[in-house]
């Protein structure tokens, strides 16, 4: 169980940061750079939560997923070594897939891209899906140069999968979706 007794240290003064198995490494690196967007990831679900009180289901759903996100953040702050660590795993995954498709069932096929918006809840849940992404990116970067938990690749893919699912969802099941119109501004139609 972690236990914080004081908020600052002072080690972080000088623009590194503490991996979970004690190394030092500067705070722009790949690692904490991961971490830090799956943490940004996480406050934006928090936000799209507010406007999910009247929906249990949801509200639970990404409850889950802020959890699964302090996981992903463990598991990102601990490099592969002899250290016992935290990992994203494979149930993890599965989970945010059967609910993607239990989801999914109740959507309409999409006919047109879906801009960000509709309803409050939505909206967040839009922004949260391209920080999830931006955190992929920063995974996917981190991975070119150290092993990274391959549950937690497929886990952060699915995760944006899964927003964007959801997003539709609380916009009426899709119905109150803000369609994309190709060129509806330029005099191109």
């Amino acid at each position: 169980m972690v236990k914080l007794n004081k908020i600052y240290t002072r080690t972080g003064d000088d623009g590194e940061t503490s991996l979970v198995d004690g190394r030092r490494v500067a705070k722009s690196s790949r690692r904490p750079s991961a971490f830090g967007e799956v943490d940004e990831a996480n406050s934006v679900i928090g936000l799209a939560r507010l406007h999910c009180e009247d929906d249990a289901d949801a509200d639970a759903m990404l409850g889950r997923i802020q959890n699964d996100l302090f996981d992903l953040g463990a598991d990102l702050a601990t490099p592969e070594s002899d250290t016992p660590a935290l990992r994203i795993t494979d149930e993890q995954v599965a989970r945010l897939e059967s609910e993607i498709d239990r989801l999914n069932t109740s959507l309409k096929p999409l006919t047109s891209f879906i801009l960000p918006g509709g309803s409050p809840a939505s909206a967040w849940l839009h922004l949260g899906r391209t920080v999830v992404r931006r955190a992929e990116r920063r995974m996917t970067e981190l991975a070119s140069e150290e092993v990274v938990n391959e549950a937690a690749m497929r886990y952060i893919n699915r995760l944006s999968d899964h927003l964007f699912v959801l997003a539709r969802t609380l916009n009426t099941g899709g119905e109150t979706d803000v369609l994309w119109r190709p060129g509806q501004n330029s005099g191109q139609k």
